[in-house]
């Protein structure tokens, strides 16, 4: 059964590997709901949280082909119910119709919104919530004449994660990386060459 997934994947920030990770999902032809990504809490290590609409059985397959991906450090899947997760929304409305509508502020107040800017012409307002939250301030802005919106993507913490920094503690007690040996002979070459 389909549900929502998000897909969070940590990475080495390189260019070109978010085009490598957007052909695994077209080429098996599933639609990216939303993508961000984002510093994390390790320097140099960046974030990627994807939000796809799938069964379990393929997201474990799209997580397993992008862990194959050499910049790719680890990847996880969880649903809704395993992460804290919002989304931000700016909507754009007619200053005139805000200012003469005073129920448009009690509504905004009702719906967690505050205004971020303030224009003769336009005055934008910003919310943060789930989904529905957000779409619940378009239906009550449609009538007082919208004239603009946008949501971001999603962003979401893992609920039972205790950070990838205690992973790649983990990672290092388990695969220590190598000793630098140095070469017996890299100080005899005249030798070792003129035989």
């Amino acid at each position: 059964m389909k549900q929502e997934f998000t897909i969070t994947v940590y990475t080495e920030n390189q260019i070109g590997l978010l085009n490598r990770i957007a052909i695994i999902f077209s080429r098996r032809k599933i639609n990216i709901d939303s993508m961000n990504t984002s510093p994390s809490e390790i320097e140099n290590i960046h974030r990627f949280t994807i939000l796809i609409d799938e069964t379990e059985e393929v997201v474990r397959k799209v997580c397993r082909q992008i862990e194959k991906q050499v910049e790719v450090l680890k990847v996880y899947f969880n649903t809704n119910d395993e992460v804290v997760w919002q989304e931000m929304a700016l909507y754009k409305v007619s200053t005139d119709e805000v200012a003469e509508k005073v129920k448009v502020e009690r509504l905004l107040r009702e719906c967690g919104a505050r205004v971020v800017a303030i224009r003769k012409d336009f005055t934008v307002f910003e919310t943060t919530g789930h989904r529905e939250e957000t779409d619940r301030l378009i239906k009550v802005l449609e009538p007082f004449g919208l004239i603009e919106f946008v949501r971001s993507a999603r962003i979401a913490i893992i609920k039972e994660s205790h950070g990838f920094h205690e992973k790649l503690k983990e990672f290092e007690q388990k695969e220590p990386g190598e000793e630098v040996i140095e070469n017996e002979f890299l100080n005899q070459q005249q030798e070792v060459f003129s035989m």
